[in-house]
C-alpha cells in the first residue's frame, strides 16, 4: 500500500468510495507478497498492482463487483503450469485476496492509516481476510495515537488491536488466527487476521566522503533507505557532493555511530558501510558497528587492508562471533570498478543478506525465483509499485474460490 499511499489518502479524503484488493496469501512462484495492494473506484481508475500483470484484469473485474454489491469477496487465483501461459503468466505461483469496499467509516479508517504512512509515522493495518462472512474485511488502524475501526465483536477488537501494538513494537507484520467470541489467539479455526505493519525506513549509513559513497547514497536512497553520509572532513563532506543522500554530516564516524546508537535509531534494519579505506575513521568505527545489533557492516578495502583489519580489531578485544559480522572487502563479486558498479555489488550484497539467499546467478540454482511468501511477510517495505490497468487479456481464472458477505 505504501507505493499508493499518495492516490488513496486524496480518494480518503474526498470521500471517494472504492474498492481495496490486498493479497493476503501467496504460494510458489509469485511476484509480491502479502500486504500488497490495487485499488479500483467506482469510475474504473486503477492504481496499484497485486502481482506485476499476472491476474490484474481479474482483480479488476472483482473489484468493480465488490463496489457494485458492497460486499467484500476472497478470492484464490491459480495458474496449472499448462495454461500459464495462455493467461499471460507463467510463474505457477497461487495469489489469494481479499477485495473489500472502502466506504463510510471505512474510509475514515483508512483514511487515519493513510495519514501516518504518508506522515512517517509507524502505523499498522489489521483486516479480517478469513472468517465469518460478517467479519470479512473489517478493519483496524494502530498508531501511537491509539486505535480506530471495528470488527463488530468488541473481544476480538481488543485482542487484534493489543497485538498489532505488539507488532508495530517489532516492525513486524503478521497473519493470526483468533476465536472471534472470545478473542484467544491462536486458534484452530475462526477468524483470520493480516497485519500490515509499515514502520519508517530503514537507515543506511555511509562513511567516508568520496565518489563511492556518492553512488553507494544514490542506490541507497533509490531501494528505499533513509540515507546518511558521514566523514570527519568537512572540505569533502557537503551537501552538493551528495544530493541523494538525506542528510550530510560533519563528524568522526564512531562518534556519530555512537550518537546514534544512544539515541535508539539502530536497529537490525540497519546498514552500515565503510567507505572511507583509512584506518584512523575505519577502526574506532568497526569496533563500534561490529558490537550493535544492526543488519549489515561492510567495509571497503584489499584483501591485505581486510587481513590487517582483522588482526586490529582481534587485538581490541572482538571475538570470532562479532567479526564474522563484517562484510570485507564490500560488495558481491561482479567486476565492478567505477563508483556506480561498486554501489550495485554493494547493495545486492545488503539485499542477498537481508533476504537470506545465496547472491549466485539465478541459473545455477533450481526451484521457483520468487521465494514462498512466509505469513509473517505481510511486513510493508517501500515498493517500487507499478501503476495497473485492467487488462483486456487476461479474462479468465482457472482455480477461483469466492467466500463473500452474503
Amino acid at each position: 500500500m505504501i507505493d499508493i499511499t499518495e492516490q488513496l489518502l486524496a480518494w480518503c479524503a474526498g470521500q471517494r468510495p472504492f474498492a481495496l484488493a490486498t493479497v493476503v496469501g501467496a504460494r510458489g512462484s509469485v511476484p509480491r507478497g502479502p500486504g500488497t495492494c490495487v485499488a479500483v473506484d467506482a469510475g474504473g481508475t486503477v492504481v496499484g498492482s497485486v502481482s506485476g500483470g499476472c491476474v490484474e484484469g481479474a482483480v479488476y473485474e472483482l473489484a468493480r463487483e465488490v463496489l457494485a454489491t458492497g460486499q467484500a469477496q476472497r478470492a484464490v487465483f491459480g495458474y496449472s503450469d499448462e495454461d500459464a501461459f495462455a493467461v499471460g503468466l507463467a510463474c505457477g505461483g497461487t495469489v489469494e485476496v481479499l477485495v473489500r469496499p472502502v466506504t463510510g467509516v471505512a474510509l475514515a479508517v483508512l483514511h487515519d492509516h493513510l495519514e501516518a504512512l504518508a506522515g512517517g509515522r509507524p502505523t499498522a493495518l489489521a483486516t479480517v481476510e478469513d472468517g465469518p462472512p460478517e467479519l470479512l474485511g473489517a478493519a483496524i488502524t494502530v498508531d501511537e495515537h491509539g486505535h480506530r475501526g471495528s470488527t463488530g465483536a468488541p473481544a476480538l477488537d481488543a485482542a487484534v488491536a493489543r497485538d498489532a501494538r505488539q507488532l508495530l513494537a517489532l516492525g513486524t507484520g503478521d497473519t493470526r488466527t483468533y476465536d472471534h467470541h472470545s478473542g484467544c489467539c491462536p486458534a484452530t479455526e475462526g477468524t483470520t487476521v493480516l497485519f500490515t505493519v509499515h514502520t519508517p525506513p530503514p537507515r543506511m549509513l555511509v562513511y567516508g566522503a568520496n565518489d563511492f559513497a556518492a553512488a553507494v547514497a544514490r542506490f541507497g536512497s533509490l531501494l528505499g533507505y533513509r540515507v546518511t553520509v558521514c566523514d570527519a572532513r568537512p572540505v569533502f563532506t557537503t551537501a552538493e557532493r551528495f544530493p541523494e543522500a538525506d542528510e550530510v554530516v560533519v563528524d568522526w564516524p564512531h562518534r556519530h555511530l555512537r550518537n546514534l546508537a544512544d539515541r535508539g535509531e539502530l536497529d537490525g534494519r540497519t546498514a552500515i558501510c565503510v567507505l572511507s579505506h583509512d584506518a584512523k575513521f575505519d577502526l574506532p568505527l568497526l569496533r563500534l558497528a561490529l558490537r550493535l545489533p544492526v543488519g549489515y557492516v561492510g567495509a571497503m578495502g584489499s584483501r591485505r587492508t581486510h587481513a590487517q583489519r582483522i588482526t586490529e580489531l582481534r587485538a581490541a578485544g572482538l571475538g570470532e562471533a562479532e567479526l564474522t559480522g563484517l562484510h570485507s572487502p564490500i560488495g558481491l563479486d561482479i567486476g565492478a570498478v567505477s563508483p556506480q558498479e561498486t554501489a550495485v555489488s554493494v547493495m545486492a550484497e545488503i539485499i542477498a543478506g537481508r533476504s537470506g539467499t545465496s547472491g549466485l546467478s539465478l541459473r545455477e540454482l533450481h526451484g521457483p525465483i520468487h521465494r514462498p511468501w512466509p505469513p509473517h511477510a505481510a511486513t510493508a517495505v517501500a515498493e517500487n509499485g507499478e501503476g495497473a490497468g485492467p487488462d483486456a487479456n487476461i479474462t479468465r481464472t482457472l482455480s477461483r474460490e469466492i467466500r463473500t458477505t452474503s
